[in-house]
């Protein structure tokens, strides 16, 4: 039996290499080590998570990787004129405050795509906005909050995609993942 067994090994050996492509058990672990060292090639070259981080506000704000080379435009929202005060009252001076754009990378300005803007307010600005005190916009309601932190409150200006730019169901769809990540 053992005779039959040493002839019939050059027929399974043959087989086997047919069936499998495989030569011999050495063949067999360099294929296996190139698959291992490929797995930690692509883990190793895995893009990182595109973040855009705000140390002075204090903010993290997740982006897909469609965004990847986003740039930041800094500018300031300011408050709507329009409020009337009584005569008896002083007017206060006007509010304004920072207002952060991440612009995505194939924005031009031949081209625009809608970028994705964060108000900055204060905490006492914040209570002005709820109490219908700050108008910060033209539109019937007032912007919507993303997130706080001890310090600040961050919101999207209300209608920020009225005109429909290139791109607006995109950020739409970061919006509704609650990307502001308040430090």
């Amino acid at each position: 039996m053992s005779n039959l067994i040493l002839k019939a090994i050059p027929y399974i050996t043959v087989w086997f290499v047919v069936t499998t492509g495989v030569a011999s058990p050495s063949t067999n672990l360099s294929v296996m080590r190139q698959s291992k060292a490929e797995g930690s090639t692509r883990n190793s070259h895995k893009m990182q998570p595109v973040v855009y981080s705000n140390k002075k506000y204090g903010f993290r704000f997740s982006l897909p990787e469609s965004w990847r080379g986003y740039s930041i435009v800094v500018s300031e929202w300011k408050e709507s004129e329009g409020l009337t005060y009584p005569s008896a009252e002083l007017t206060p001076p006007p509010e304004k405050g920072p207002l952060i754009s991440i612009v995505h990378p194939l924005s031009t300005a031949a081209e625009p795509r809608q970028d994705i803007p964060i108000m900055i307010f204060t905490h006492a600005q914040w209570h002005l906005i709820e109490d219908r005190k700050l108008v910060v916009s033209p539109a019937p309601v007032g912007p919507g909050e993303m997130g706080r932190n001890a310090k600040y409150v961050f919101a999207l200006p209300a209608r920020y995609n009225y005109a429909f730019p290139t791109g607006w169901e995109e950020v739409a769809e970061i919006i509704q993942h609650h990307p502001l990540h308040p430090l």
